[in-house]
């Protein structure tokens, strides 16, 4: 056992003593530079790529044809390099980093519309993004923030939240008016801790050592990502041989409940719902969660929160061109409904279905942004048995994640008139989280008509942008949102969206309408400001993104998913030839971690460290000056941009 060979997946892993590879993984960048040696391809950020900001495009033509171009078969460029399924950010990621080394790239999106979670939708006056709230770790210089800013060219502008950019409500049971509130804030770990302290000023020790926590599990991010990118037969090596102190640490943290961290540091019950109140950006309880993804939840938003000037469609918007400018193409309105393969086990290209029509699109390389199950569905099972793909056990052993009520009002009057915060508001009916969110999720449907629900998102998207006034002048525009299981509506399932009868359309405003209620108990002068009203369940979002229950964050971010064994074997290599993964199912949901999950699977392709690249081009434009960055305050911000 002295010696280690292999040439897996076009790598070659050098002779090296088991005692030193022990060494060398606490240290996951020495070990990946010392172990690994590739055939790299080209550095998709070999230099610079971002250009001085162009006006925003109001013209809506202009806007249709780069993210509504519906798929037809002429379209289909000839000598593809590869197709990605999915054009959420995981997907655009991936088409985009392989695009800047010019490879010709397909993305294929089933919606009218492309973008994913990124897209928003125009009824009425008023605009509403469905997946982009706030985006963390994008102040200048960080990582996110550069990648980000290659993909797009510099194009997308990103103005910050309030320094109070959460604001936590606990309400009376009785009243349904706030009991505690506790505004959250940005601007350093010390501020961020803070926020916590002032409100339990009686339980500082406790909460010290819970953010000590915290900090010791994000840094146990680097072996996550490393037990994903190395050969999957060393990995499970690596965890299963237990000796290698920071496989041990990530397991300590990524395996642990978050209850069981809050139960250790805290007996005060107010402080865990306060320290725990998070978990709707990841969508798993306390006692089911994994403490890592609660962790770098908490660890996203402490420097600041961010939201796109113009919009989340201008994502998809300004990643879109870089694709188009290596010869490849974003269809829209295109179904993919199978994975080709060659007889042999490789996969070789995708069935596209629409209406009556398929047409079989080939390339050497198939990237999935459509997540795990739906990925798996799409194989056959031939080629699932030939190459032992560990999707299958993923799949049994993972379950999706929940489903969510979104509840879109359009609202008259402007954001100044309305007082609309750039905040976010988390609003609890008690600080016994975890039972009430069971007991309403395991509530009949026939119960629903006189139920509170537990915990409401709200936020005020067009508080967030300072171009909405200008583009829907006296209107704004406000997003509520809860957790609902599948079952409440999969007696609809089949049913065509806008046909599924008056008991569906009864059900979700039941619902809906305790929402806006319960709204309103916080922001009463919203009553009758009404001007639009729409419900989304998780049968729009099986509709709209295509997930297989309705769930908004991919495989559910419990323990089991981030056991050791589940996070090596999703991954971006599928083991099945020719077949990548890409996006949140990879990494972690939320916007930065689907974009994340791209980088990785960029890196997996290319057989090139992106991240290496991506920091060794960082540091050389720390020599440059800085691109302007968004100030606080909404006077001083340069919005000559926008155009005239």
């Amino acid at each position: 056992m002295g010696h280690l060979l292999s040439r897996r997946n076009g790598f070659l892993v050098k002779s090296c003593r088991l005692k030193s590879l022990f060494a060398v993984a606490d240290g996951p960048i020495v070990f990946v530079k010392s172990l690994i040696s590739r055939r790299e391809e080209k550095n998709p950020f070999q230099r610079d790529m971002r250009r001085p900001k162009a006006p925003y495009v109001f013209d809506g033509a202009t806007r249709r044809a780069v993210c509504k171009n519906s798929f037809q078969e002429s379209k289909i460029p000839q000598n593809l390099d590869a197709i990605v399924i999915g054009s959420g950010i995981g997907g655009l990621s991936v088409a985009s980093m392989l695009a800047k080394v010019n490879k010709k790239v397909l993305v294929l999106e089933q919606h009218g519309t492309a973008g994913g979670c990124c897209h928003t939708y125009v009824k009425k006056g008023f605009e509403f993004d469905i997946g982009i709230h706030y985006v963390g770790e994008l102040e200048e210089g960080k990582e996110r923030r550069l990648l980000i800013d290659q993909l797009t060219e510099g194009q997308l502008t990103w103005q910050p939240l309030d320094k109070n950019f959460d604001t936590l409500v606990f309400t009376n049971k009785s009243t349904g008016r706030p009991a505690k509130v506790i505004p959250i804030w940005s601007g350093g770990a010390d501020a961020h801790v803070q926020s916590f302290i002032d409100a339990f000023p009686e339980e500082e020790k406790a909460i010290r050592r819970f953010f000590a926590l915290v900090h010791e599990a994000t840094s146990s991010m680097p072996t996550f990502i490393l037990l994903k990118m190395l050969p999957l037969w060393l990995s499970r090596f690596l965890i299963g041989c237990g000796v290698v102190p920071s496989i041990r640490r990530l397991k300590h943290y990524s395996e642990r409940s978050v209850k069981s961290v809050l139960d250790e540091v805290t007996s005060n019950d107010d402080l865990k719902a306060a320290l725990g109140y998070c978990f709707g950006d990841y969508g798993v309880p306390s006692a089911e969660a994994s403490f890592l993804v609660h962790a770098l939840l908490l660890n996203h938003y402490k420097d600041g929160a961010y939201y796109p000037f113009g919009g989340a469609s201008e994502i998809a918007f300004h990643i879109i061109p870089t694709i188009l400018g290596a010869g490849g193409r974003v269809l829209t309105s295109a179904r993919v409904t199978g994975i080709v393969d060659d007889g042999h086990g490789r996969v070789v290209g995708v069935r596209v279905t629409k209406g009556s029509q398929e047409v079989e699109v080939r390339a050497p390389i198939v990237v999935s942004d459509a997540g795990v199950i739906n990925t798996v569905r799409m194989l056959s099972k031939d080629v699932l048995e030939k190459s032992r793909s560990p999707l299958s056990r993923v799949v049994s052993a993972v379950k999706p994640g929940y489903g969510c009520m979104s509840v879109y009002i359009g609202l008259r009057g402007s954001n100044e008139k309305l007082n609309l915060p750039a905040r976010n508001y988390w609003i609890f009916k008690g600080n016994k989280i975890d039972d009430d969110f069971a007991a309403f999720m395991s509530m009949d449907s026939a119960d629903l008509i006189d139920a509170t629900v537990p915990l409401l998102y709200v936020s005020f998207p067009s508080a967030k942008d300072y171009t909405f006034e200008q583009r829907y002048p006296g209107n704004s525009c406000c997003a509520v949102i809860t957790f609902a299981p599948w079952e409440w509506f999969e007696s609809w399932k089949d049913a065509p969206k806008g046909r599924r009868g008056e008991e569906y359309n009864e059900l979700k405003q039941i619902i809906a309408r305790a929402m806006w209620k319960q709204t309103c108990e916080l922001f009463p002068h919203l009553k009758d400001k009404e001007g639009y009203f729409e419900v989304g369940t998780p049968l729009t979002n099986q509709h709209y993104i295509g997930s297989s229950r309705g769930e908004i964050y991919g495989m559910n971010h419990d323990t089991t998913r981030f056991s050791l064994q589940s996070i090596v074997d999703m991954r971006p290599d599928t083991q099945i030839p020719g077949l990548y993964l890409t996006g949140q199912d990879v990494y972690t949901c939320s916007f930065v971690g689907a974009l994340t999950g791209g980088l990785m699977c960029a890196s997996t392709i290319l057989q090139r460290n992106l991240h290496r690249d991506l920091l060794k081009l960082g540091r050389s434009l720390k020599q440059l000056e800085p691109t302007q960055q968004p100030s606080d305050d909404p006077t001083s911000v340069d919005t000559r941009w926008l155009g005239e």
